[in-house]
């Protein structure tokens, strides 16, 4: 018999089943995240260590965050999920930390105190944005990139409400933001407003500053 090497592998007409184990995910996660309120998700590599500057950032924009009123939402592993859940955790705050099953790196951090574990990516992405009132995307890989341009893709076509989605570090953003204006612009691939669906910001005080200011109008 084949082995089955990917999830999506084992979703046929003869293993139908799982998709009670799908629905079971959905309702597992909104029922323990109900309670969550005015939550950030915050996106970044599970490689940075916590002696990187953006570590630290991170934490402390977490904890800045709690004690601003908002709970905090991560991918629930290490890096800067970890820096994230460890500030939010720190300050007394809700930390909440949706952590995926993956053959490498995925290991969840001790600093959740919400956790959540997941099977299937497409659930554990409805659930960040779903209990999100604003992104925070931290320089990270191929995983950060596809929740910053899913949130953006769901905003600019109007699937979801509109929140303010943050790219923290202007050296690690800025050249993707040229390129985005340089050629998406450039070839009508995008309008001008889209341009307006993400800001860059190097100072967590600016983040938590800005996201109250939109809360307010």
């Amino acid at each position: 018999m084949k082995e089955k090497q990917y999830v999506v592998d084992a979703l046929s007409i003869e293993e139908s089943w799982r998709l009670f184990r799908i629905m079971a995910e959905f309702v597992d996660a909104i029922e323990e995240l109900s309670h969550v309120e005015k939550a950030v998700s915050i996106f970044g590599s599970a490689r940075t260590t916590p002696q990187d500057e953006y570590y630290r950032k991170t934490e402390r924009l977490a904890g800045m965050l709690v004690e601003n009123g908002f709970s905090v939402i991560t991918g629930g592993g290490p890096g800067i999920m970890e820096a994230a859940n460890k500030g939010a955790a720190d300050a007394g705050g809700t930390s909440v930390g949706l952590n995926i099953h993956l053959p490498f790196e995925q290991l969840p951090n001790p600093y959740a105190n919400v956790e959540l574990d997941f099977k299937y990516f497409f659930i554990r992405k409805v659930m960040f944005v779903k209990y999100a009132i604003a992104y925070v995307i931290l320089p990270g890989g191929f995983g950060t990139m596809d929740e910053l341009f899913e949130a953006l893709t769901l905003i600019q076509t109007k699937r979801i409400r509109s929140f303010p989605v943050f790219l923290m570090g202007s050296d690690y953003w800025s050249g993707l933001l040229d390129w985005i204006k340089g050629v998406m612009l450039a070839g009508e691939n995008i309008c001008e407003e889209d341009l307006e669906l993400v800001q860059i910001f190097d100072e967590p005080a600016d983040i938590v500053s800005r996201l109250k200011k939109y809360l307010i109008f």
